[in-house]
């Protein structure tokens, strides 16, 4: 053995190569995105902020996306990551519209899949550190999912991912019905944009809501809520606490 080959065993030795890796821990990374079934099919929101760390630095992050004719994919977590779920989307789709069969993949094929995906990278520990919403109509059946980064999945008639698992499911417990129409089904979804807003701090007063039904996708404009500030319990938070700074 050479001396150049000695050297680079022991390097070997001493300096294995590790595991190729992405996303280990966030980056950039979007909040709570949220979708109920209304009465003519499935509606979605999100806003456009993108947290690098604690600091708000992007506010112009789309994070709902049309996947083919049938489903609304929309992403919490890592935008990088959630960029290359939509590459792996769009491959998909391409090789099925490549039988030409006049068939197409929808919303419970489209949900079935990313939980495998989710599910394989976990297993690997190299998550895609993401949670999604999947929507869609076809064949006059309304379907609404959810998967996150260690492929824990269900589906259900309102989901929600990050804070507004927590501020607000409950909203949509209470007000949720099968018959929304779809002026209703905004109003909900915008009441609990505005409570996310007003509790989660990664959140942003500039968001996107889509809607799916049979006859297509629309994603509207980003726009800004109304909102309120002047609660006494946001002007002074600490009073009556106890031990408080």
């Amino acid at each position: 053995m050479s001396p150049a080959d000695s050297n680079q065993a022991n390097h070997n030795i001493l300096f294995p190569e590790a595991p190729i890796q992405r996303t280990q821990y966030p980056y950039v990374t979007g909040t709570s995105v949220v979708a109920i079934k209304y009465k003519d099919g499935i509606l979605m929101v999100a806003d456009l902020g993108g947290s690098y760390g604690s600091t708000l630095r992007y506010k112009s992050v789309e994070r709902i996306k049309a996947i083919g004719k049938h489903s609304l994919l929309g992403a919490s977590g890592e935008i990088s990551d959630f960029q290359e779920l939509l590459r792996n989307l769009d491959e998909l789709m391409l090789y099925d519209n490549m039988w030409d069969d006049g068939n197409a993949l929808g919303p419970k094929e489209i949900h079935s899949y990313l939980t495998r995906v989710m599910y394989n990278r976990r297993n690997k520990f190299n998550p895609l550190w993401n949670s999604l919403v999947l929507g869609g109509v076809k064949n006059g059946q309304k379907y609404l999912g959810t998967v996150n980064m260690i492929g824990v999945t269900f589906e259900d008639d309102h989901v929600t991912t990050g804070f507004g698992n927590h501020l607000a499911r409950p909203i949509l417990r209470d007000e949720w019905h099968e018959n929304l129409t779809f002026e209703e089904g905004v109003k909900l979804l915008e009441k609990c944009m505005r409570v996310l807003l007003y509790r989660d701090r990664s959140a942003v007063n500039k968001l996107q809501i889509a809607k799916i039904t049979e006859e297509g996708v629309t994603i509207s404009q980003p726009y800004s809520l109304k909102t309120f500030w002047n609660y006494s319990a946001f002007e002074n938070p600490t009073s009556g606490a106890e031990g408080s700074w």
